[in-house]
């Protein structure tokens, strides 16, 4: 059917309106997608030389926020105490065992089946080579760490809309995508073949692909942005607290792109042979908060359910409920960092001036959800050569993804059934446990129809908005939301700082909420030193 009567353009039109992606940067772009967040501003551990004696530091929360500041300001000569509302530590930093139990708002109440050394990792469970924070505290704090598999050429994309629904491998649609665009690019140089104009549906489903995939503007054009530069890298990269804020980087001129012949590079990343990795705990994320534990175990009191912050100028005074002795009970202290969560703790009556009040009732929370489900056998390495990775699907559990550990091994292994986000997730979090189990299975079966029933032993999911210690996964600031609140968040408030993944540009990562710690104690620090 001909769309004359649209105003259709020609292939070199539309081209030349896209031009400024030049092929290889677009290509370039895309190989950074896959799941890479930007490089941060991690410059070491803070100076806080000059601590008065005897200052006193109260944190609310255990998590790694919590944790890295009681441990800093420690190494300062701060005396610290931590409340923390679990009998754990390490917040959203958590691995489910064989044997835990976990319940959530709706009063279900799961009992974990998994074999000995197998593990769902229900909150972050991957760490980019450039988490800095992250990756130096690991080491200070003895964390094991191993590959993370992020792109796994072998692995395989569903859409239900596509090839009649059957899933294809990532390799063959990643190859034929940047195929046809190249041979697009290759003859926008021969003007005779740019005569025929495209539907315009194939016009909307191209554009779209090269918005998304080349980080293009709302004109369509490559330029100096923070999108680009969620890609390409920032001239100063996203922080914690105050500085966070990220400042773009000047894409090179293409003509020098070119000259590099980083093309061919690009090429020997999408050979067959070559995989992408990150990184994670070897026995679990949980392994983190764990070694962040061993810092900082004696300061923390667990079961401390928080239900008042006060400050004047004499201090900070908490009052909590201990819950295994069932008292309330008071904390003070000259200072307070806090980690708690916005959404638990725009519920708490806390004296901060009223700006940061509504800053802290502003931030809406996102509401993943994950399922781990335990296979008794590693099929998708014996009958399909998948080793790490993930699947993609059009359908509500949005990916299936394999483990990055004790390959080759026999017996059980668990798979990530869903990592979901948007409308899946919350179809999926109004679901029971065993709902969610049985949706997991019907759905990813598509991937692996012969084995995926078959093969199952027992599951496990964590809908993050019924989670009673966060109600949410984390923080989700729009651009609007960070210029009306953002920095009336992080800043100090007399004797009291927040801190956590909500206070950075770096959200819903560990390494937002370490610089963001930083970041806040280095600032109180500062405060107590004037005064």
């Amino acid at each position: 059917m001909s769309e004359a009567g649209f105003g259709a353009p020609t292939r070199r039109q539309l081209l030349t309106a896209v031009g400024k992606i030049g092929g290889t940067a677009a290509l370039y772009q895309l190989m950074t997608t896959m799941g890479h967040a930007a490089e941060t501003q991690f410059s070491g551990p803070p100076n806080l030389s000059g601590a008065r004696k005897g200052a006193s530091v109260i944190v609310l929360g255990a998590g790694l926020a919590g944790m890295l500041a009681a441990y800093e300001l420690t190494k300062a000569g701060y005396k610290v105490q931590i409340l923390e509302y679990q009998q754990r530590a390490g917040g959203r930093n958590w691995s489910l065992y064989g044997g835990d139990t976990y319940t959530d708002l709706s009063g279900a109440t799961q009992h974990v089946k998994f074999a000995p050394g197998n593990y769902l990792n229900p909150g972050p469970w991957r760490i980019p080579h450039h988490h800095r924070t992250l990756l130096h505290y690991c080491k200070a704090f003895g964390v094991k760490l191993e590959p993370f598999i992020q792109y796994n050429h072998n692995s395989f994309v569903h859409h239900e809309k596509a090839f009649g629904g059957t899933p294809q491998r990532f390799k063959a649609l990643a190859a034929d995508f940047e195929g046809n665009v190249a041979e697009l690019l290759a003859k926008s140089i021969d003007q005779k073949a740019l005569d025929q104009a495209l539907t315009k549906e194939d016009r909307e489903k191209l554009l779209e692909a090269l918005r998304e995939w080349g980080m293009l503007d709302a004109d369509m054009k490559y330029a100096k942005n923070l999108k680009s530069s969620s890609h390409r890298g920032y001239d100063r990269p996203p922080g914690g607290g105050v500085p966070g804020a990220p400042t773009p980087s000047d894409p090179f001129a293409f003509g020098e792109v070119l000259d590099s012949h980083i093309f061919t590079n690009m090429a020997f990343f999408m050979n067959d042979e070559m995989q992408t990795t990150m990184f994670q705990p070897v026995g679990g994320m949980g392994m983190i908060g764990k070694g962040f534990q061993k810092q900082v175990g004696q300061m923390i009191t667990h079961g401390a359910k928080v239900s008042k912050v006060m400050q004047d100028a004499s201090g900070v005074t908490v009052t909590y409920t201990d819950m295994p002795a069932n008292m309330v009970r008071t904390a003070k202290a000259d200072y307070c960092v806090c980690t708690i969560p916005l959404g638990i703790l725009n519920q708490i009556d806390i004296n901060v001036k009223p700006a940061k009040k509504a800053a802290i009732g502003a931030v809406p929370y996102s509401g993943q959800v994950k399922i781990g489900l335990e296979m008794k056998r590693r099929f998708w390495e014996e009958d399909e050569a998948i080793y790490g990775g993930h699947s993609f699907t059009s359908q509500d559990i949005a990916l299936v993804s394999y483990p990055n550990y004790n390959y080759f091994q026999d017996g059980p292994a668990v798979l990530l059934g869903s990592f979901a986000n948007g409308i899946g997730a919350y179809k999926l979090a109004g679901m029971t446990p065993e709902q969610r189990i049985e949706a997991a299975l019907a759905q990813g079966s598509v991937f692996h129809p012969e084995s995926y029933r078959k093969e199952f032993l027992s599951g496990a999911s964590v809908a993050w908005h019924r989670n009673p210690w966060t109600l949410g996964c984390c923080a989700r600031w729009t651009e609007e939301m960070r210029a009306a609140h953002y920095q009336t968040l992080v800043e100090v408030d007399d004797r009291i700082v927040l801190a956590g993944e909500h206070a950075s540009y770096i959200g819903c990562w560990m390494e937002g909420a370490l610089l963001s710690s930083l970041d806040a104690i280095t600032r109180l620090h500062k405060r107590a030193l004037e005064a």
